[in-house]
């Protein structure tokens, strides 16, 4: 049975990667019509996928609503940059800035080529009201200089050495295979297909 996903977030990016991950399963992916987005001031990628989806909730309720919040993860700087990872340049960040300062900062660390994953968290909200989580990773390591053109965010520097490659190297048909938001996403699906 065919089900309607409405996707709680800004990025356009995301919602064409989302579509090809899911363009297997009978979904339709529908971007809500909501301006406004609030901040993400959870203390985790949780709690601001949650704050995403129960926002959209508002306007579309007794639908399927997914938020998502995904970023990467550097265990030997701390962690970073985390649920900061779509800002960490700051105010005005991009993600040739965010790529430029990380790599610097890790430079400063005397950090080379450390192991990292990526992490995509999803929060269903379902029509009952009720919400779970679904969550995916990707592990790979940081290298020292971007490589490759397709992708966004993090992905020119996110290398997986099972490849030999950064995931912006790889063709947009196999990241949508493996990566962290493709797991997130297809876990998603398979528990809506059963679900509805």
């Amino acid at each position: 049975m065919s089900f309607k996903l409405y996707l709680a977030t800004k990025n356009p990016s995301k919602v064409i990667e989302i579509r090809q991950i899911l363009r297997h399963f009978d979904c339709e992916i529908i971007l809500p019509d909501v301006k406004q987005f609030p901040d993400e001031t959870g203390k985790t990628f949780q709690e601001n996928a949650l704050t995403k989806a129960l926002h959209v909730a508002k306007y579309y309720p007794g639908q399927f609503i997914a938020g998502e919040d995904s970023g990467l993860i550097i265990p030997a700087a701390g962690g970073l940059p985390g649920i900061y990872s779509s800002r960490f340049s700051g105010k005005n960040a991009n993600d040739g800035k965010n790529i430029k300062k990380l790599l610097k900062y890790l430079e400063n660390l005397n950090c080379k080529k450390p192991v990292a994953y990526f992490i995509c968290v999803v929060a269903l909200i379902e029509p009952s009201g009720k919400h779970r989580f679904f969550e995916g990773r990707l592990y790979g390591r940081i290298t020292e200089t971007p490589r490759g053109s397709s992708g966004f965010g993090y992905d020119p520097i996110f290398e997986l050495p099972e490849y030999g490659k950064t995931v912006a190297e790889l063709p947009e048909e196999e990241k949508n295979k493996i990566s962290h938001r493709a797991k997130a996403f297809k876990d998603l699906a398979k528990y809506l297909e059963m679900a509805v």
